[in-house]
């Protein structure tokens, strides 16, 4: 696969911080005895993560402008392109040494997201897309699943912790979903969960609640797997809400439908 210069410096900047963070990683388990110190730590990998991260974009585009979780947003001297990153998806998983964690980066162009790069650097997997180029994983072609029925279709979703107010919606999404499908996983990393909707892991994937930097890369690369990508509100909009629903064609508008209660 060849990619645009834009393209190859986003996933040049996601090695460069998952090497980082691969190595901060294996410290993780050396540290659970303390949680304010594995807290601290990972706090700290995260940051640097991101920082290489900028670094390498903002030297190659220094007119872009930025959209992060760690840092304040900039608007760039080109008012029509912005990165949108998230130096570390999995943040929970990677501080209980759990390696299902991501580094997610997307270009959006006039509103649009036009170039994406999930890294899952524990397990060496490039995720990419550019708009109108296909997706791939490191070198291999991807393609969102076939499967056409629910009831042979695997998702994924998040599950509210720590008294968040949409465990009502959630628990309903769950009464109305689970009697229609073969299962639901919750891994902890909204990014990974649509870059394997994307690679056919998963058949479909919902969340609410997220951030822009949480899906942006993901978008482009299951519309570019040849997935569906909507937001539950069909007139919101997923950057602005953080509320996404993903799913191969087949079964798109039936899951929605589950999702949405309609």
């Amino acid at each position: 696969m060849e990619g645009s210069a834009n393209l190859n410096v986003m996933i040049k900047a996601a090695r460069m911080a998952g090497r980082s963070l691969v190595k901060d990683f294996r410290e993780v388990e050396n540290l659970q005895v303390s949680m304010k110190g594995a807290g601290d730590f990972v706090s700290k990998a995260d940051t640097a993560a991101e920082q290489i991260i900028r670094d390498v974009l903002m030297e190659a585009r220094p007119n872009y402008g930025w959209l992060a979780e760690e840092s304040d947003a900039v608007d760039g001297k080109d008012p029509t392109r912005r990165w949108i990153v998230d130096p570390l998806d999995g943040t929970t998983n990677f501080l209980h040494g759990l390696a299902h964690w991501a580094i997610s980066i997307a270009l959006e162009h006039k509103g649009e997201i036009v170039a994406g790069v999930i890294y899952d650097a524990a397990k060496d997997e490039m995720f990419s897309a550019e708009k109108g180029e296909g997706a791939w994983l490191n070198q291999s072609r991807l393609r969102v699943s076939g499967r056409s029925r629910l009831i042979e279709s695997l998702f994924a979703t998040g599950l509210p912790f720590a008294g968040r107010a949409d465990l009502p919606d959630t628990l309903q999404d769950l009464a109305r979903i689970l009697p229609s499908c073969s299962g639901v996983r919750r891994f902890g990393s909204a990014a990974l969960d649509l870059a394997y909707v994307a690679a056919g892991r998963y058949d479909g994937f919902w969340e609410r609640r997220l951030h822009a930097w949480d899906v942006a890369a993901g978008l482009v690369i299951v519309r570019e797997a040849g997935g569906f990508v909507a937001p539950i509100d069909p007139e919101g909009s997923i950057l602005e809400q953080g509320e996404v629903i993903a799913a191969n064609e087949a079964i798109f508008e039936k899951f929605a439908g589950l999702v949405r209660d309609n």
